[in-house]
């Protein structure tokens, strides 16, 4: 999943990338309201984060921008407003949720997991595909009556191709998953994620489509 990160607070802004990045998220961090908007227009993201006070506008601003696109991207308010008046604001412009500064990450992490689920019209955590389930809060896969404890990228990856099941999914499309900006990204990563994944699962659980990318069927 790749997040847009919209904060001004430097030290806040860095703790919630650092801990997003550590939970396999791929974030771009903006500052104020001209380059989040910048970022929106030049790349696609799954979810955003956004602060309300920015120093050259506002948060409302990026997210009236957002849906004005008629883009469905789901959007979490995170501020210090805890006003009635302010959350009913957020959520009337478009937001999915609306999280009162300070909080715990781990809390963060679960409010971005819920709104994905509603986006994918799923009701439950787990993730399920044919005798595989995937436990998004604590990483682990089951398979075949097995327990696996993943890493996040690797979890991530695996994630990103079931939810596409059926479908080719392109070694820049997992890249841009689970790497930010200014990552460095070596030319055969997401070759060694494939390749930790089948060996935990087996080497017919992904396809390779060579030159092209990968799928689950």
């Amino acid at each position: 999943m790749r997040i847009l990160l919209v904060e001004d607070d430097y030290m806040f802004g860095d703790a919630t990338k650092t801990g997003l990045e550590q939970e396999a998220y791929a974030v771009d961090w903006t500052q104020d309201e001209a380059s989040s908007i910048i970022a929106l227009e030049t790349q696609s993201y799954d979810m955003v984060l956004l602060d309300l006070g920015l120093p050259d506008g506002s948060g409302l601003n990026v997210l009236q921008f957002l849906r004005k696109q008629e883009s469905h991207t789901p959007a979490i308010i995170m501020t210090a407003r805890d006003a009635l008046t302010d959350k009913i604001g957020g959520l009337d412009t478009g937001a999915d949720d609306y999280l009162v500064k300070p909080f715990d990450l781990h809390e963060l992490y679960a409010r971005i997991r819920a709104v994905w689920r509603r986006l994918k019209g799923q009701s439950v955590t787990l993730l399920t595909y044919k005798d595989m389930t995937l436990d998004p809060s604590t990483l682990d896969v089951s398979y075949n009556g097995q327990k696996h404890n993943f890493g996040p990228t690797e979890f991530r990856v695996l994630q990103s191709l079931i939810e596409n099941k059926g479908r080719i999914v392109s070694k820049e499309s997992l890249e841009d998953t689970i790497y930010s900006w200014g990552h460095e990204v070596g030319s055969n990563a997401i070759e060694v994620h494939i390749h930790r994944i089948r060996k935990k699962l087996g080497k017919d659980i992904i396809k390779t489509i060579r030159g092209i990318g990968y799928r689950i069927e």
